[in-house]
């Protein structure tokens, strides 16, 4: 009883976030759309569901989300695999330059294959070919902006398992495949299905990519969500759109959490820093130039094109366009403010985001470690929920909602911060989940049966543990902070854009100075990202695990 108590005690503080921050924003936006003089229009519905221009959206939308995160895993758990467990000269330099793809805006990432893939890119020149307009270039994006997913959350928990079991299972007369086969990858399951999972719902939901380089031929449910809110105003349709997105990610999560629990156990966990040994034998020097050359084509050609074009300015290469960015006048009267003060602002929104994202995050993975009945395993599918709802119903919702005492934030510097925390929890959960519930419950118990309450127990018993994947759940909202865009945009005060904003309106404005400026200041965020995340890459436990208990 005590137990169930501690669980519910930890729930609350969660459940009352997403409530008030989602359910109540995104409620109400839906129910305007499908109300029309305080009546409701269900009919609406069927005329939606049964449109065949709808129902090939849906289509589109399912099996390129597929693929793309089938794709994903294929490239990204090698990776996963070399920065858990090789150590190479540049290893946490080239860590951080992997999650660089995932902080920045979609209409970025969409901008920055255009240039490489559409006429006059890069394969363009070199072989004359385009990809633009293709589900190919929508794919190889996808791929491009989620891989540090896999690589971070796969990875986090890789670096902690004990390689001496696989090397037990090698004396024994295993083979290696099969040692890792029998013994690894039943260990590594909750975390590659919760990286699929993150994948499947950002390319599930995918906006800003589909949009510039999926042309008219491709449209996501958040595109045409999009389209029928912003551009042919028709709430109703957006509405019924919006719900049949949140029932196929709720239905997506019944499944994953279904599937997840059968293979969870507990495992001996041990100190990430004891597990990584430099490259040995010809298959893993194979392996670490794979990874290597994979990152420079995947992740860093298209980096150095934001590059290229933020420093290629009319009077040739130099600093013109980042020298325009610290004047009001240069940005061509785009922002109220000095366009180089987005910078600042994102800093200080994501520091208040991440603190907000670890503190609810955290709190409801202590409440989900332990197994429990349907009403927990409810809670678990719906911490992912903000994945999976379009940003924009979001954004509108909390335009419409939070403008009344005593929640009358629309002038409050807090409302960002709270809309990017919402997309930041779930990373945390999902990061920091297969660890806990990978810590083996008799240390617990042991710890209750010395006198220890349940806050000590966790405090002394599973924080040690799960420090590193602390750090990278802290990460990865950081990250997602810097970059969060979809709702930002429709609640960023014009005086106080983000970084993400601020590249949009000069993406949205004609002329070389804007896309100039947009590329530069796209640019500050890549540098911003890269050094947040390479200091939190040094910091480490100073402890091992195996030596406090």
């Amino acid at each position: 009883m005590r137990g169930s108590a501690v669980r519910l005690g930890l729930m609350a503080a969660p459940v009352a976030f997403f409530a008030l921050f989602f359910a109540y924003p995104v409620t109400a936006i839906v129910g305007r759309g499908l109300q029309v003089d305080g009546v409701w229009r269900l009919g609406r519905i069927g005329e939606v569901l049964t449109d065949p221009a709808v129902l090939d959206v849906l289509w589109f939308t399912t099996w390129q989300a597929l693929a793309s995160t089938a794709l994903t895993l294929l490239i990204a758990l090698p990776a996963a695999y070399v920065f858990a467990r090789l150590d190479f000269p540049g290893k946490q330099l080239l860590r951080a330059v992997v999650t660089v793809p995932f902080v920045l805006p979609t209409v970025v990432v969409g901008t920055a294959f255009l240039a490489l893939l559409g006429r006059g890119g890069l394969l363009d020149e070199v072989w004359g070919v385009r990809l633009d307009t293709s589900v190919w270039a929508i794919l190889l994006a996808h791929v491009f902006f989620n891989y540090a997913v896999v690589v971070r959350t796969v990875g986090g928990l890789w670096s902690q398992l004990d390689p001496r079991q696989e090397e037990a299972a090698r004396v024994l007369g295993a083979g290696r495949f099969a040692a890792w086969r029998r013994v690894t990858l039943p260990a590594l399951v909750p975390a590659v299905a919760a990286a699929a999972l993150m994948v499947f719902l950002f390319t599930f939901t995918s906006f800003g990519v589909v949009q510039i380089l999926g042309g008219p031929a491709y449209s996501t449910l958040e595109v045409e969500i999009y389209r029928q809110t912003a551009q042919l105003l028709d709430l109703p349709t957006a509405a019924v759109l919006t719900l049949v997105q949140f029932a196929a990610v709720g239905a997506i999560l019944a499944v994953h959490a279904w599937t997840v629990r059968r293979r969870e156990s507990a495992l001996k966990l041990v100190d990430a820093a004891r597990t990584s040994r430099p490259p040995r034998g010809a298959g893993q020097w194979a392996l670490l130039g794979g990874v290597l050359v994979t990152v420079v084509l995947l992740v860093l050609v298209p980096l150095g094109v934001l590059v290229e074009r933020s420093l290629d300015g009319p009077d040739g290469y130099g600093l013109g366009y980042y020298r325009a960015l610290q004047s009001v006048g240069g940005s061509g009267g785009t922002f109220l403010v000095p366009p180089l003060e987005a910078v600042w602002n994102s800093l200080e929104y994501a520091l208040v985001a991440t603190s907000v994202a670890l503190v609810v995050g955290g709190l409801a993975a202590a409440a989900l470690t332990r197994r429990a009945g349907r009403l927990v395993r409810g809670f678990d599918a719906l911490l992912m929920l903000p994945l999976g709802v379009s940003a924009v119903t979001v954004g509108f919702g909390f335009l419409i909602t939070l403008d009344r005492p005593p929640l009358d934030l629309r002038t409050s510097w807090i409302l960002v911060p709270l809309a990017q925390a919402l997309v930041g929890v779930p990373f945390v959960v999902r990061t920091m989940l297969p660890v806990l519930r990978a810590v083996d419950g008799r240390l617990r118990e042991a710890a209750a049966v010395l006198g220890a309450s349940p806050l000590r127990a966790w405090r002394e018993v599973d924080l040690p543990m799960v420090r590193r994947a602390l750090l990278v759940a802290a990460g990865f909202a950081f990250a997602v902070s810097l970059g969060e865009f979809g709702a930002t945009v429709f609640i960023a005060r014009p005086d106080n854009p983000t970084l993400p904003v601020a590249v949009a309106r000069l993406l949205g404005r004609a002329g070389d100075l804007s896309y100039g400026q947009a590329m530069a200041l796209s640019t500050i965020l890549m540098v911003v990202c890269a050094v947040s995340l390479l200091v939190l890459e040094r910091v480490r436990p100073d402890r091992s695990v195996s030596g406090e208990f």
